[in-house]
């Protein structure tokens, strides 16, 4: 049997440790991640290995050679573009000559045994062997179901948390046989989970996977290179520790060859010392790995620590929990109590103190007594993705600095062609218009031209980038809503949508490695400016209503713009559509903008009294960047958002004249579908759209009060749903109170529940096994039949450390135990060893 092992990842989100080395080189125990992994196979007889490079091919060439040092054979191969995990593997089907192979990749840490993969593929007779095993955070891997004799049933690769239905996911450690290899088309991106898999269980090949109990960690981010080197030290793994070894009462000590260790100096736990290395009197050191020809002076305190080779530590330092990169300087008493990623080449100046997890970048200076209590390019907290949801979030001039916002220009710029048109626009916040001044000259410096819409809600934005088939992209920038301190970046398609996944991870990989396209001076972008996109919209919006909708009853409405950025624009399509109207807050005010969180109580109430003081048909809460909007009813009661959805579902369905299509999120009550005969709802996730899809519906609408009518735009547009609103309650000739009245009476119900992002998994597979001999649904989370209208829903969020659970039932009373059953599971699970 031969191996490939594959090492071609760019290490995006482990950086800065992979500034100027690949993640497979990244030190563990003195020794590159991938030659424990190579002596692994070695072990297990596998000599005969082909290597996948692609990013700094050099470095592991240069190290491994031909393999003989390390007992094996080494070919390399260097694809020519990137051609995915199985396109690649294709590439080396020369050096495989018809064996069966083993495939792994370089950038993890494991002890799995294996013979035992090797000898579950032979008993098996299997064609295509996926080793498998449980983890906490199953997001960043495939998760599998498998029988009990270890046949795969189904798979699901790098899901999000609402598709995580167990914690078993793939290792990314396979067997396959050669005929395998048929299946992969040559020259071309071709992924295993993605398309080899799926293909291969369609042409009926049986899949298997055996689980493994051992130690299996993906070193994905800085944060779990720390964890690993602990895992090690504590005895969690079972891997080869180098060195003359030491034992006292209170450490095992590992020293490499020419080691210099005074007299003084004190040890703890598990330690490890590289070649050269010198430890001076007084130091203490405890459970850490120091790495060749460093200096650790009198009085140096080390803790939980990875220091690479060539790292001079001055006398009476305290450093915890840190990862020092090679030929970093750092000062006579510095104190890094909680820890820090400090990036090769960098120097600490004396008497520093660094605040817990900060990241210092590659090649910094820190001046002596400076107090560093925030990373240099991200956050006080080290992320492993700057998008969430198309959207980069942060608390301004901190993680959202000038530099930030600049260097996102021109990573998004550097993914698009030169000479492209992209429209940038902002609310009226200050900050907001300094961090797009910012990204601005990132756009040019990468050779984009920029249009400036300057001040303009984002629903206009996004109307206007679909509108011109010109612009390829469009980035708007606001107040965050709900923290005052913090903006919001959105980042939209040609299509006025905003950006997906892919696009998301390839311009954080040129971001984090810097590898921005910087043009001649001839080809620096264009900036102009676009002064009519507001007027361009009334009159699109125009277009797309009768003038004469409400000629038989003039509706009555009352709306707040809450300061916003529509507030030249609504009033004027409510003047032309005569509706009449009194409008509340229609002026900008960046003070009451910081804090809207706190006027909303205030705003509701005072919509409320109005609209029923006035006896007006209905009030419209607009929240100020034109995509959401709340409703109260001519009865004063503020309409719950997913009430508000089922009544305007229930409008469309009186008025239709044909059947109209409906797309919502899973979560949506169902309780009613039975009785909207003119509405096709399908229900889905609401990731990765593509305009295509989206026209091929009529509504589509959330529980976040986001409505979006397809006849005049494909995103959520607060303005234009408001004036359809009104039109359908002129059709019906009802007042909203009669339309909410006309609903059947059930039970739903939305609550979030604190979970750690550790057991996320172990939430879906808990909830998997809860749906066992019930109907269930996997679309988005998972979805469990309860009764003929009862159900529940869990689906992980995304980004923070908590559940989103829906319940739907007949009555209340079933309803609240079905939730507070759920809850009480929920909360039995977390707290199970």
């Amino acid at each position: 049997m031969k191996a490939i092992v594959m090492a071609g990842g760019f290490g995006t989100r482990i950086q800065p440790l992979t500034h100027s080395v690949p993640k497979p080189m990244l030190n563990i125990l003195n020794r590159p991640m991938m030659q424990h992994i190579i002596e692994r196979l070695r072990d297990a007889g596998i000599v005969d290995i082909v290597i996948l490079l692609y990013f700094k091919p050099e470095i592991i060439t240069e190290y491994f050679g031909d393999g003989s040092a390390f007992g094996v054979n080494i070919n390399y191969v260097l694809p020519d573009d990137d051609y995915g995990t199985a396109g690649a593997v294709k590439k080396a089907e020369e050096f495989l000559q018809g064996e069966e192979f083993m495939i792994v990749s370089g950038d993890l840490v494991t002890d799995f045994d294996f013979n035992e993969i090797i000898a579950f593929h032979k008993k098996k007779e299997s064609k295509l062997t996926i080793t498998l095993t449980p983890v906490a955070d199953p997001l960043q891997f495939g998760v599998v179901i498998t029988t009990p004799d270890g046949k795969i049933q189904k798979f699901l690769e790098k899901p999000s948390w609402s598709e995580v239905f167990s914690d078993t996911i793939n290792t990314g450690i396979y067997i396959l046989s050669p005929e395998i290899l048929d299946y992969i088309p040559a020259n071309t991106n071709y992924d295993f989970g993605k398309e080899l898999f799926p293909a291969l269980m369609k042409d009926g090949v049986t899949l298997w996977g055996p689980v493994l109990r051992g130690y299996w960690r993906d070193v994905g981010n800085p944060e779990s290179y720390r964890e690993v080197q602990k895992d090690i030290l504590s005895g969690k793994v079972n891997l080869n520790i180098r060195g003359e070894f030491h034992k006292s009462e209170f450490a095992n000590v590992y020293t490499e060859d020419d080691v210099t260790i005074e007299d003084g100096a004190v040890f703890d736990g598990t330690v490890v010392i590289g070649k050269g290395t010198v430890v001076k009197s007084g130091a203490n050191i405890r459970n850490s790995v120091i790495g060749a020809y460093c200096i650790i002076d009198n009085d140096v305190t080390l803790s939980d620590c990875t220091i690479w080779e060539y790292v001079d530590i001055d006398s009476g330092s305290d450093i915890e929990n840190s990862v020092i990169c090679a030929s970093v300087e750092i000062g006579r008493e510095v104190k890094i109590p909680f820890g820090a990623i400090i990036a090769e080449a960098s120097e600490i100046g004396s008497l520093t103190s660094f605040e817990k997890d900060v990241v210092v970048w590659p090649e910094k200076i820190v001046e002596e007594a400076s107090i560093v209590s925030n990373n240099i390019v991200w956050g006080s907290k080290y992320k492993n993705s700057i998008f969430e949801g198309g959207i980069v979030r942060g608390r301004t001039n901190v993680e959202l600095s000038c530099e930030m916002a600049t260097k996102l220009g021109e990573a998004f710029g550097s993914m698009l062609p030169v000479g492209s048109r992209v429209y940038l626009s902002r609310d009226y916040h200050k900050s907001s218009r300094m961090l797009k001044r910012a990204m601005l000259s990132g756009f040019l410096s990468a050779g984009i031209n920029v249009i400036d819409i300057r001040v303009c809600p984002s629903n206009v934005t996004r109307f206007g980038i679909k509108a011109d088939n010109d612009i390829v992209a469009g980035v708007h920038f606001r107040q965050s809503t709900t923290d005052q301190i913090s903006t919001e970046i959105l980042f939209f398609t040609n299509e006025g949508l905003y950006i997906d996944t892919n696009t998301e991870k390839n311009c954080e990989r040129v971001f984090f490695r810097e590898s921005f396209r910087r043009v001649n001076f001839q080809d620096i972008g264009n900036l102009s400016e676009k002064n009519d996109l507001k007027q361009e919209y009334i009159q699109a919006f125009l277009g797309s209503v009768k003038k004469d909708i409400f000629a038989l009853k003039t509706p009555k409405i009352v709306v707040d713009l809450l300061y916003g950025s529509t507030s030249d624009i609504f009033p004027d399509i409510l003047n032309y559509l005569n509706v009449e109207s009194i409008i509340l807050n229609s002026y900008a005010d960046d003070k009451k903008l910081n804090k809207l969180s706190e006027h909303m109580e205030r705003s509701e109430d005072n919509l409320s009294k109005i609209v029923t003081t006035m006896n007006y048909d209905v009030g419209f809460l607009i929240y100020p960047n034109g995509q959401r909007v709340d409703m109260v009813c001519n009865s004063g009661v503020k309409i719950p958002s997913y009430i508000a959805l089922l009544s305007i579902l229930k409008l469309i369905n009186d008025t239709a004249i044909e059947k109209q299509k409906i797309y919502l999120p899973v979560s949506a009550p169902d309780f009613m579908d039975d009785k909207l005969s003119n509405l096709i709802i399908e229900r889905g996730k609401f990731t990765g759209f593509k305009a295509s899809k989206l026209e091929g519906f009529n509504f589509i609408g959330n529980l976040y009060s986001n409505y979006c009518f397809t006849e005049f735009t494909l995103s959520y547009d607060s303005l234009f749903a408001s004036v359809k609103i009104m039109e359908l309650l002129s059709k019906t000739d009802k007042k909203m109170s009669e339309v909410v009245e006309s609903l059947d009476s059930f039970y739903f119900q939305g609550e979030k529940v604190g979970c750690p992002s550790s057991l996320k998994g172990k939430m879906m597979r808990k909830f998997m096994e809860a749906s066992v001999g019930k109907e269930a649904s996997f679309i988005d989370g998972v979805k469990i039949s309860l009764g003929a209208f009862d159900w529940i829903l869990m689906l992980p969020d995304q980004h923070g450390e908590f559940l989103h659970l829906y319940v739907q039932a007949e009555t209340t009373e079933r309803g609240e135990t079905i939730l507070s059953d759920f809850k009480g599971k929920i909360a039995e699970w977390i707290s199970e060893e």
